[in-house]
């Protein structure tokens, strides 16, 4: 064999597994066809919590006035956080291809497909493996009503030349909250529509319910239970027809109804590796598929789409592999952050979750941050415990407020451990901060206490 691994995709996933691998003597070929760092590196994480800071700003600056600063706001730059944005993207992506060439692993442009279970063609080359990793991610679900190709995915977002006055954000996941949270947040009138009930669907009802009234506080024209009939070109604008029978005039429409594995043309089928009806490709935990010595890892499976959960993949089947150290990553209790205004972190189950499995205390509290005690801004934070009954178990942390994703990290380590709510209260809090709540909880939810009184 030419090779003994060859992964195809640059991402998350793909160069961790081949710079470990390569770092354990492997032989190694990583290919990629579009950019190097792969969707977080280039248009997801980092360009999006980029642009979330620098909606962050606008509101500061705002706030600073309760705090006796004088500032004076003449407007937002765009392109001048296009080019900043870019530039950082850029150069996160060029770390990437220095640790493959520092680990020692040949670093192929281009595109790469299976010829048979252990041959890859890139162009016109063929290279043979002994291994073969898929970790090439996954793609923007396009919509299908009529006047769909007026729609833009998240990617555009990125590389929009002008900031629009208007913008239309459809999908209530985890990247239409965070766009429709930048939008505003830069100035753009913005509207989200989407079909549910209540968006952010799998997460904690509480958290959800209070994030959109935060984002209704904010300025988002927030309507459930209503997508887009369709969308018609009108000169310089669109026409967005909802269902509910109004129409929206835009200069940009967002179509962030989910992604998908990105798998076609990758010869899957020539090598016998099975996919689901969705294309994702079918694993058992530690990433082996149908084909036994090829595998894959992260968003092409459609298991946990997080990129730290892709990274801890790739290293551990590296591990497996060539470095005498067999091992997997738990999907059980990961915990993870959504970006929105104010931003959410999360670990555990939901109190819907936990209650599938026995009888369950909640502790939540809501309560205005001290800093908007003075800068005037009508911001809550809620903080939320779910708590095996017998056990006194932690079984979920939730949070909507500001530095939730840096406070929930912690706690993680907390709920993975097995903590009880015993060991909650007997840790003492840091003073001030909103974090000590989660230390200082000691009365049940409202309604959990008046069912106990019954």
């Amino acid at each position: 064999m030419d090779f003994d691994l060859f992964v195809i995709g640059g991402g998350s996933a793909g160069v961790r597994c081949g710079r470990i691998a390569a770092g354990h003597g492997a032989k190694v070929a990583v290919a990629e066809r579009r950019f190097w760092g792969g969707t977080c590196v280039n248009v997801g994480c980092v360009p999006k919590k980029l642009m979330v800071q620098a909606a962050e700003y606008g509101a500061w600056a705002a706030d600073a006035a309760g705090f006796g600063w004088d500032i004076d706001v003449r407007g937002h730059d765009w392109g001048k956080l296009q080019q900043a944005v870019t530039a950082e993207t850029t150069r996160i992506g060029g770390v990437y291809r220095r640790l493959l060439d520092g680990a020692g692993a040949r670093i192929i442009d281009g595109d790469a497909s299976l010829v048979d279970a252990h041959t890859v063609a890139v162009g016109d080359e063929r290279i043979t493996a002994r291994h073969i990793v898929i970790a090439t991610g996954g793609a923007s679900v396009m919509p299908e009503f009529p006047g769909a190709e007026h729609c833009l995915v998240s990617d555009a977002l990125f590389a929009m030349p002008e900031k629009p006055r208007r913008a239309v954000v459809l999908g209530g996941g985890y990247i239409a909250c965070e766009f429709a949270g930048i939008l505003a947040g830069l100035g753009v009138a913005t509207t989200q529509l989407y079909r549910g009930h209540l968006f952010l669907r799998g997460f904690d009802a509480d958290i959800r319910e209070a994030l959109a009234a935060e984002m209704r506080e904010a300025g988002v024209d927030l309507r459930f239970e209503t997508g887009i009939a369709k969308v018609e070109r009108a000169g310089d604008e669109y026409l967005v027809h909802a269902t509910d029978g109004t129409i929206i005039e835009t200069d940009a429409v967002f179509a962030t109804i989910g992604r998908r594995p990105a798998t076609a043309g990758l010869g899957l089928d020539a090598a016998g590796v099975a996919v689901t009806e969705t294309g994702a490709v079918i694993v058992e935990p530690g990433g082996r598929t149908s084909v036994p010595h090829i595998y894959a890892l992260g968003d092409v499976t459609d298991q946990v789409n997080l990129t730290p959960v892709a990274t801890g993949q790739g290293h551990a089947l590296a591990d497996t592999l060539f470095g005498g150290n067999p091992r997997t990553i738990s999907l059980a209790n990961i915990p993870t952050a959504v970006f929105t205004a104010p931003p959410i972190g999360t670990v555990g189950l939901t109190e819907a979750e936990a209650a599938k499995h026995g009888e369950v205390d909640v502790y939540l509290s809501r309560f205005r941050p001290l800093r908007h005690t003075i800068s005037g801004r009508e911001r809550r934070t809620l903080m939320k415990l779910v708590v095996d009954r017998p056990t006194q178990r932690v079984l979920g942390v939730h949070m909507l407020g500001e530095d939730a994703g840096e406070i929930l990290q912690g706690f993680a380590v907390a709920v993975v451990m097995g903590a009880t709510k015993q060991d909650f209260d007997r840790t003492i809090g840091i003073h001030p901060s909103a974090a000590e709540e989660f230390v200082t909880m000691r009365t049940r939810r409202p309604d959990q206490l008046a069912k106990a009184a019954e």
